[in-house]
């Protein structure tokens, strides 16, 4: 329960006796006022130089200074937290709010929420461009197709070749240029198991090259130097699935990583020296 506020008057004469030279305890027990009481009336008074209740700003204030700490640092550890699971954490530190004083503190704080774009769903347009795709295509069984580059940081190029005889696998040096040589066996070396490029297989430039729809693609310097090296470019309808088997690959990396939660590239590189993905 909430004490009453000391009379104006006992308040005047606390800080006529601190300014007489009197200290914390010898006021607090003269006057029968608690020694803190006494010790905030007397701060009070030397920050604002008068002992009267101020107006305050506005209605105090739910969430107070360590809820508000608490509830950032959720946020960081997990930045995909909702407003509801906020709510249930700051309820479990005693301080119940509502979802809008919670947003209202994590922007005071710079933090702002996010809502994932949706991924268009597949619509009739895109099921017919697929039908008349399937259609036109049908009875390309021996078309050798070419499947989008995918790089490694050792400066060296993999890919993956589509054929009627099965998938070829290429490595190359990028800053060389050369292609890895193949072994007795023809497969390629450094990576058993898998079949030289077409360029060693004797295709030449019998192939096609399929790549998605992504803006890289489809830009316009990518469409001229694919003109203008006579490169055969296969269609591609929207939302398409993917082709290319390194996607996969891809996803089950973003899930690595996304469990690992690091905050940088130096706490990942840390991370992964302990475990490899």
């Amino acid at each position: 329960m909430r004490s009453k506020e000391l009379p104006e008057e006992l308040r005047d004469r606390i800080v006529a006796r601190h300014r007489s030279g009197h200290g914390y305890k010898k006021n607090s027990a003269a006057l029968k006022v608690p020694k803190s009481t006494v010790a905030s009336i007397i701060l009070k008074w030397q920050m604002f130089g008068t002992t009267r209740t101020l107006p305050r700003a506005g209605r105090p204030a739910k969430l107070s200074y360590r809820g508000r700490r608490a509830l950032v640092r959720e946020v960081k550890k997990n930045p995909k937290i909702t407003v509801v699971e906020l709510q249930r954490c700051s309820r479990g530190m005693g301080e119940s709010c509502r979802k809008s004083t919670i947003t209202a503190a994590l922007h005071q704080s710079g933090l702002y929420g996010r809502v994932a774009r949706r991924k268009p769903l597949f619509s009739a347009r895109h099921m017919k461009a697929r039908m008349e795709f399937a259609k036109k295509h049908l009875k390309d069984s021996k078309m050798a197709l070419l499947i989008t580059c995918q790089y490694s940081p050792n400066s060296e190029a993999w890919w993956w070749q589509h054929h009627a005889v099965g998938v070829f696998f290429s490595c190359r040096d990028r800053t060389t240029g050369c292609n890895r040589g193949k072994d007795e066996c023809g497969q390629v070396q450094g990576y058993p198991g898998r079949k030289p490029s077409p360029e060693c297989s004797g295709l030449g430039r019998r192939f096609t090259f399929q790549q998605d729809n992504d803006l890289k693609h489809t830009a316009k310097i990518t469409k001229e130097w694919l003109h203008n090296n006579s490169v055969t470019v296969l269609e591609w309808p929207s939302q398409s699935p993917d082709l290319n088997p390194i996607e996969h690959l891809w996803r089950d990396l973003k899930m690595a990583v996304h469990q690992r939660l690091p905050s940088n590239l130096t706490e990942l590189q840390r991370k992964n020296s302990l475990k490899t993905l």
